[in-house]
């Protein structure tokens, strides 16, 4: 199901929905911005039967459809602007195969056309509304953004809380107090690299040789399955350590672990809108 979201508009809630990976805009409700709901149909009605209109469509669906139905295309452009031309944004989609609006029945019903040819129809309604239409659209994907940033940030937060918690219990139960400042760094390289063949499969230095223009280490390019997985490996392996498992105990369990994590995470769909 599509996730609606709604833009005021000079006081008029337009809906938005993405789908397949595309924006949508309500271009009904835009209507009911120039007349009442009931003359709503009649406004997009006219306006897809000018020529420049069928012009314009077309010139989209060529561009962005690659089952797009020419033939059928160049049918309508040759009546548009007839007296006699009618055309309804169903017919359109059904006998061109275009993919630039939908038609959706129910409690949030309408007819949704993808941003661009929003866009344009919105210079049927009146150029003032069209770009505030506009400038109300850049800001919902602005603040989507925003957001989508403060999510990446928490997992890549998380993943540094729980590393200083993974560090606690290695000083704790793996370094003896007379260990020299280099060996005590010896020590914490090695359990972080530990780490990183239990997830990634190679040492961050194996990784570094590997992308050698890479900005950033092994962590910083990890996807954000990879450092929830990377989170939770930290805290378990704390555990294992106080419970005085070996180190090659440790890797073979949280190997397992990140296997069984990451086919679980890789199918949850909650995970991929952060994306």
């Amino acid at each position: 199901m599509a996730k609606q979201k709604i833009i005021n508009v000079q006081q008029v809630s337009v809906q938005v929905i993405a789908e397949k990976k595309m924006d949508f805009i309500c271009i009904t409700d835009m209507a009911n911005a120039k007349e009442n709901e009931s003359r709503a149909a009649d406004i997009i009605k006219n306006w897809i039967r000018n020529r420049y209109t069928i012009e314009f469509l077309g010139t989209w669906e060529q561009m962005y459809n690659p089952n797009f139905k020419v033939v059928e295309f160049d049918h309508f452009k040759m009546q548009a602007g007839l007296n006699s031309f009618v055309l309804s944004v169903s017919e359109w989609i059904e006998k061109t195969n275009a993919i630039g609006f939908i038609v959706k029945k129910g409690r949030y019903g309408g007819t949704y056309a993808h941003k661009d040819i929003a866009f344009e129809f919105g210079s049927a309604i009146s150029a003032p509304f069209k770009l505030y239409l506009i400038k109300e659209f850049q800001r919902l994907k602005e603040d989507e953004t925003n957001r989508n940033k403060l999510e990446w940030n928490l997992q890549r937060t998380l993943a540094k809380v729980n590393y200083r918690i993974h560090t606690d219990a290695i000083k704790e139960k793996l370094i003896p107090k007379e260990l020299s400042k280099n060996e005590i760094n010896t020590v914490y390289a090695s359990e972080a690299d530990m780490l990183n063949m239990a997830l990634f499969g190679k040492t961050a230095l194996q990784w570094r040789t590997e992308n050698p223009e890479a900005e950033g280490n092994i962590r910083d390019m990890a996807t954000i399955e990879q450092l929830v997985v990377l989170s939770n490996l930290e805290s378990i392996n704390a555990v294992l350590i106080h419970q005085g498992l070996s180190q090659s105990e440790r890797l073979n369990q949280l190997n397992r672990i990140a296997i069984t994590h990451m086919k679980s995470l890789l199918g949850n769909t909650q995970l991929k809108k952060l994306k």
